[in-house]
């Protein structure tokens, strides 16, 4: 049997239709030459060119008969006569993913700095800060500025984009959680210099959480930038990670969520804050439900070549 001269792909909408899907003019059908194969991505540019108003990061592309979404490297298979039926999807309005990451991580910075030298207003009486308040205060802003730095420059994101609709549900975690909660609770009188003058909080312990805070944000920049290095710009290319923080003593899947929640835990430490304490367990949660995904998934995708005796968040427990 000869092969087939022209590769037919024929799009039909899934049966949940947008407006704009609705307003395509639905089935299309798409003509690849047949060598080399097309993939996923390349009939989502394809559906663009004929309605640039689809644009592909919100297209889902799915077989007629299951609707997981297909991975934009996949090769499209064919039938005999060269032909194959590929069904499309409306993710809905798409943000990138480096601003959703910028406006996150600007809640923070912008509430911590009203809340601190703004008493008065939140208040109703001027605050003389103690070292602790200016410690978290120095540490919500150097973490979250490290967060916009790593955003800009050493970040590389396997998917581009997220739906718009999610973007109140992530931001709400940062701006309100670690933002006008934490630094409501933690910059007031109670925590102010008389009241914790030749207490606990106003002694060596705060030097000792320094020095704890500074090496967890250190520890998970380094990890950040290891991971950086493994993923060739680009490219969604994952090998499996042997660093530092991944291998003994920590033998972590995800050593980055592990010190990110042991810099957290210096705050909630130190202050005692309950506001810091609902952040700490939030963000534990969260990041335990993504990290034993990913570690699924890991485990899954490189077989024998994974290590057995990585935990997937704590060292020695999860």
């Amino acid at each position: 049997m000869e092969a087939p001269t022209a590769i037919q792909v024929k799009i039909t909408a899934t049966r949940k239709k947008t407006s704009l899907l609705r307003s395509l003019n639905l089935p299309l059908t798409l003509s690849f030459p047949p060598s080399p194969p097309p993939t996923v991505r390349d009939v989502k540019a394809a559906i663009q060119q004929a309605h640039p108003s689809f644009y592909a990061a919100r297209q889902k592309i799915s077989l007629p008969e299951t609707p997981k979404s297909l991975p934009d490297e996949s090769a499209i298979l064919f039938d005999s006569a060269g032909e194959v039926e590929l069904t499309v999807g409306d993710l809905g309005p798409q943000v990138e993913w480096i601003t959703v990451f910028i406006l996150e991580y600007l809640g923070p910075l912008l509430i911590h700095p009203l809340v601190y030298h703004l008493p008065k207003l939140f208040y109703g009486t001027e605050v003389e800060h103690s070292a602790l308040q200016k410690s978290v205060y120095a540490w919500v802003l150097i973490h979250y500025l490290k967060r916009e730095f790593e955003t800009f420059f050493v970040h590389r994101f396997s998917h581009a984009t997220m739906p718009w609709t999610n973007l109140p549900k992530n931001s709400g975690h940062y701006w309100f959680l670690s933002g006008l909660f934490l630094a409501y609770d933690v910059y007031r009188p109670a925590f102010s210099a008389p009241s914790v003058a030749g207490t606990w909080q106003d002694g060596p312990l705060l030097t000792v959480a320094w020095v704890v805070w500074a090496y967890a944000q250190l520890s998970n920049l380094s990890v950040h930038l290891y991971l950086r290095s493994l993923r060739p710009a680009g490219t969604t290319t994952r090998v499996v990670p042997m660093g530092y923080g991944f291998t003994a003593p920590f033998n972590l899947a995800f050593p980055n969520y592990f010190f990110e929640l042991l810099a957290w835990t210096t705050v909630l430490a130190i202050t005692g804050s309950l506001a810091a304490l609902v952040f700490v367990i939030v963000s534990a949660v969260q990041m335990s439900l993504w990290a034993a995904k990913k570690h699924r998934t890991y485990k899954k995708e490189f077989g024998d070549k994974y290590p057995r005796n990585r935990r997937v968040l704590f060292p020695l427990i999860f």
